[in-house]
C-alpha cells in the first residue's frame, strides 16, 4: 500500500469518485467521510458519498449529509455512481466486509482504492492509504492528509464541523487515552478559523428523543449486571426492548461507556439481540485489550480500548459464552 500523499498526483485531473464508510456509520465515519467530500467537490472532482446502511438521525445535521446514499434504500443510485468510477476512498474501516452487501461490489471494482482509517490489521486489498492506529479518529487523518498534500486552505467551514464531530466523538468529548496533541492542535486550528464547536456537541448529544433516555434507564436498572470478581460491568439487551421503546438506528449508541464510570471497572460490554444476530461492543481501561478479546471470542476487533463483535448464537447464549470468556481472562482484569 502506497503512502496516502502519493495520491496528490491522481487528483490533479478530475474524476469520478466514491466515498464509502463502514455500515451503521458512526459520527467519525459519516464526519471524515462529509469532511473528504467537500475538499474533493471544492477541487471539482464528481463525488458521491454512499453508506452501506442507514445512518443515525443525530448525524442529519452534518454538511452534505443530505447528499448520502444508503445503499440497502437506493440500490440502484449507488450502483450506478459505482459505475466507471475511478477511485474509491473506504473510510474508516479496514476489510471490505464492514461494507455488509457492499462487499462484493467494491471487491469487483477496477479502481485505485484508498484507505483512511485508524484501526488493526487492514485487508491487503488497497493500493494507497493510511493505517494509523495511533490516531484518535478517522477525521483527524483525512484533515492531516489534506495538511500533508499541502492543500489545507480547502478546510472550510462545512469540513471543520464534520472533522470535530468525528474526533470530538471517537475521543468520548476528548477524555479517552486516544487524545493526544495531535488532536488539541487540530482542535485549537479549527477554532482558530471560526469553528462553532458548542453547536456540534449538542446537535450530538442534545438531540435525542424522549424515548431513547427511557430506554437508558431502563437498561441501567434491569438489564445491567456487574461482575466485580472480574471487574467487568454488562448489559444485554433483548429485542423485545428495542421494540418496546422503538429504538431507531444510533440510540444505543455511547451506552456502554456508562458502565465504565463504576468504581472498579476495567470492562464493560453491550450485547444486543438485533434479532439477525447479537452485536457487542467492548470498551475497557488500563491495559486490557477488547481488541484481542472481540477477535478471540466474537469474531470482532478494533482498537486497544474499545471494540465490537458478533454473535449467531441467542442472546441467552452469548452472554454465557461472555461470562466464560471474562472468567477466562480473570487474571488480564484484575
Amino acid at each position: 500500500m502506497k503512502r496516502i500523499e502519493e495520491i496528490k498526483p491522481l487528483l490533479e485531473t478530475l474524476k469520478r469518485v466514491v466515498i464509502t464508510m463502514h455500515q451503521k456509520p458512526d459520527a467519525d465515519a459519516m464526519g471524515s467521510s462529509l469532511a473528504l467530500y467537500h475538499y474533493l467537490k471544492q477541487k471539482g472532482h464528481e463525488v458521491t458519498v454512499i453508506s452501506p446502511t442507514n445512518f443515525p438521525d443525530f448525524l442529519n445535521w452534518m454538511p452534505g449529509s443530505q447528499e448520502v446514499l444508503d445503499f440497502e434504500s437506493s440500490q440502484d443510485k449507488a450502483m450506478k455512481a459505482l459505475e466507471g468510477v475511478e477511485l474509491l476512498f473506504c473510510l474508516d474501516f479496514n476489510a471490505l466486509y464492514r461494507t455488509k452487501n457492499m462487499e462484493p461490489y467494491l471487491a469487483a471494482l477496477n479502481c485505485a482504492k484508498i484507505l483512511i482509517d485508524h484501526h488493526l490489521e487492514p485487508q491487503p486489498v488497497f493500493d494507497y492509504g493510511v493505517s494509523d492506529t495511533t490516531a484518535a479518529s478517522t477525521a483527524l487523518l483525512v484533515y492531516e492528509t489534506i495538511h500533508k498534500m499541502g492543500e489545507e486552505r480547502y478546510i472550510n467551514d462545512a469540513m471543520a464541523q464534520c472533522i470535530y464531530a468525528g474526533t470530538m466523538t471517537d475521543t468520548g468529548s476528548f477524555r479517552f487515552a486516544s487524545t493526544s496533541s495531535r488532536v488539541h492542535r487540530m482542535v485549537a486550528d479549527l477554532l482558530d478559523h471560526g469553528l462553532n464547536h458548542e453547536l456540534i456537541h449538542q446537535a450530538i448529544y442534545d438531540n435525542f428523543l424522549e424515548n431513547r433516555l427511557r430506554f437508558l434507564g431502563h437498561s441501567l436498572l434491569n438489564r445491567m449486571e456487574v461482575y466485580y470478581e472480574y471487574n467487568t460491568a454488562m448489559i444485554a439487551i433483548p429485542y423485545t426492548d428495542l421494540k418496546r421503546f422503538d429504538l431507531q438506528t444510533g440510540d444505543t449508541e455511547g451506552v456502554v461507556n456508562f458502565l465504565l464510570s463504576i468504581q472498579g471497572i476495567k470492562m464493560a460490554a453491550l450485547i444486543i439481540d438485533r434479532h439477525q444476530e447479537v452485536k457487542l461492543s467492548f470498551r475497557s481501561k488500563g491495559d486490557f485489550d477488547v481488541n484481542t478479546f472481540a477477535r478471540k471470542y466474537f469474531d470482532g476487533g478494533g482498537h486497544f480500548h474499545a471494540a465490537g463483535g458478533h454473535s449467531a448464537d441467542s442472546l441467552e447464549v452469548t452472554v454465557q459464552r461472555f461470562v466464560k470468556a471474562i472468567a477466562e481472562n480473570e487474571e488480564a482484569l484484575q
